[in-house]
């Protein structure tokens, strides 16, 4: 019976042993499980970040195309205007030229210089309806985003730096400036010395 006893005791033994040892695996198995579920998180976490700033940059994309897309058709036509500027000059320039009398006038002249007139309104008003915008700045102050100043006038009639003559208009598309006015400034004019 000794013996007995003796044999379940070392069974017992090898049992918690065992116990122990598969114990040991099973945390052992625990912590890969952890640590693989650690890693699943952490991966997780990467591409969900990942997915976000693919999303935002998309959107940010589609703003940009969204605003070149406007800029194109609101800028679109500047080139094209600025060529069509130079024969409107042309047209306005004959127009300046003829006589303000016009009764004594042949009536084919009449007649080319009232065709004239009426194709510079037609293309000025035109223009103005695609945000095309004159800029005759007689009188104004300088102001050097719109005009060019081509020479100075002294005198005390008005302010120094005031636009008393315009050489040639400008024009302005929207808010981006297309030509700029070529005009004269006034400028202090020099105090007479008295003898």
């Amino acid at each position: 019976m000794k013996q007995d006893a003796a044999a379940e005791d070392q069974t017992d033994v090898k049992t918690e042993d065992q116990e122990a040892v598969e114990t040991e695996a099973a945390d052992g198995d625990g912590e890969e499980e952890l640590s693989e579920l650690e890693q699943a998180e952490k991966d997780r976490d990467h591409y969900k970040d990942q997915l976000y700033r693919a999303a935002a940059e998309m959107e940010n994309a589609k703003k940009r195309a969204q605003r070149d897309v406007e800029a194109a058709n609101k800028y679109g036509p500047l080139s094209f205007i600025r060529d069509l500027t130079v024969p409107l000059d042309n047209l306005q320039r004959a127009l300046e030229s003829a006589p303000a009398d016009r009764d004594g006038l042949d009536e084919t002249y009449k007649n080319i210089l009232i065709g004239l007139e009426m194709t510079v309104s037609e293309v000025t008003k035109i223009m103005e309806k695609h945000g095309v915008q004159l800029v005759h700045p007689e009188g104004e102050k300088f102001d050097y985003n719109l005009h060019q100043a081509m020479f100075e006038v002294p005198t005390n009639d008005v302010a120094p730096g005031t636009v008393v003559s315009v050489a040639q208009a400008g024009y302005v598309l929207h808010d981006r400036l297309i030509r700029p006015a070529m005009v004269g400034v006034s400028k202090a004019a020099p105090e007479e010395s008295a003898e």
